[in-house]
């Protein structure tokens, strides 16, 4: 009877343990950028195509489809770096700063926006840095817990190559898009928000650490999905 007990409790046991790693396996493996340099990633990029699961960001993109100057700068020892960003919205020039934090996982980053409560994940998928890079954001709203992805496609200048356009549909495919829907931004130039008074609005990531002090990431079990600019 003892014997019998202790088959049926290593029974029950086994199936919580493949329970627990079902569990695991279907958390997404989202790979970053091999060998990740931060400083060649940081400088001037321009935002040329994107595509959303959230309809109210696409909607907006839709009414605006206009390539967005960023401005990515790193100081030395810290845990974050700046990402500016510049473009023509209602008529006028705008800009918004916004601090992305650092993880132990080279390629990713994170930052908090409080006004949607949705904490963003931005991987860089691929980049060969003097020309394009991929960008992969997945965010989740609380306490609503809805989730959302966005791809990015960055260049060093206003346009890109057939190819690297292909290679970025290849990618909004992988992640469950559709490239029929991917939003080219239109070339209207750079605009100079000082010239016309505007201020730059910042966000920071949630939390901050000393010079030195990174956490260890605890968050690469969790799937966060974007969405920072609307409602979804």
């Amino acid at each position: 009877m003892q014997r019998a007990l202790s088959l049926v409790s290593l029974l029950v046991l086994g199936s919580a343990w493949t329970l627990q790693a079902a569990h695991v396996l279907t958390e997404p493996l989202i790979l970053t950028q091999e060998n990740f340099d931060l400083g060649r990633f940081m400088g001037k990029w321009y935002e040329v195509a994107v595509v959303s699961t959230c309809p109210h960001y696409m909607q907006r993109k839709r009414g605006n489809p206009i390539i967005a100057a960023l401005e990515l700068q790193h100081v030395p020892c810290e845990d974050n770096f700046t990402m500016m960003g510049t473009s023509f919205r209602n008529g006028s020039c705008k800009q918004m700063s916004t601090v992305h934090g650092l993880t132990t996982t080279p390629g990713r980053f994170y930052h908090h926006v409080a006004r949607f409560g949705a904490d963003v994940d931005s991987f860089v998928v691929h980049s060969n840095y003097d020309e394009y890079a991929m960008m992969l954001l997945l965010s989740t709203e609380k306490p609503s817990g809805n989730k959302t992805t966005t791809v990015k496609l960055y260049s060093r200048n206003m346009n890109v190559r057939a190819a690297v356009l292909d290679d970025f549909k290849t990618l909004v495919r992988q992640h469950g898009l559709s490239d029929d829907t991917i939003i080219m931004n239109q070339n209207k130039g750079e605009c100079v928000p000082g010239e016309q008074g505007t201020k730059p609005i910042t966000t920071q990531p949630q939390g901050g650490r000393p010079c030195g002090t990174l956490e260890k990431d605890d968050r690469h079990t969790n799937t966060y999905q974007t969405k920072i600019f609307s409602h979804c």
